[in-house]
């Protein structure tokens, strides 16, 4: 199926505006442009601004995103099995903040008991999984652990 900037832009909920931005710096640019001047995008670029959007959702920014989705080692499918495991693991980090959040409130309330360490569970976990990220290659380098 082909689509307008207005009809892709309805479609997948961003604006007509960020479409044309998408285009002018290079990010997405139309199948083709008519001689009207619309821009018309095919189902490559409908699954391109999918992964521009996942990749937007995880806090990339539009230069980084391009730099991906331009690179030689890039894979739509490897992408995504990624994407699908980053947002796995937020569900989880979710799930774990809203499982204390409740129990905070049943504390609160009286109806239950909630250790101090009990409180900074899901923040905790956060922390650690940020240290992993940032040093743990390092300390296993360094200390082999």
């Amino acid at each position: 199926m082909e689509y307008t900037v207005s009809k892709l832009a309805k479609l997948s909920g961003v604006s007509s505006r960020t479409l044309r931005y998408y285009d002018e710096i290079g990010l997405l640019k139309p199948d083709r442009v008519m001689p009207n001047g619309y821009r018309i995008y095919g189902q490559e670029q409908v699954n391109l601004l999918q992964q521009i959007l996942f990749y937007k959702e995880l806090g990339f920014g539009l230069d980084d995103i391009k730099d991906i989705i331009n690179s030689d080692e890039y894979s739509v499918e490897e992408s995504l099995v990624n994407h699908l495991t980053h947002l796995k693991e937020e569900k989880l980090r979710i799930e774990i903040l809203i499982k204390n959040v409740r129990k905070t409130i049943q504390s609160l309330k009286g109806e239950t008991m909630m250790t101090d360490k009990e409180r900074f569970e899901g923040f905790k976990r956060e922390l650690i999984e940020k240290n992993e990220d940032k040093y743990g290659d390092e300390a296993r380098e360094r200390y082999g652990l």
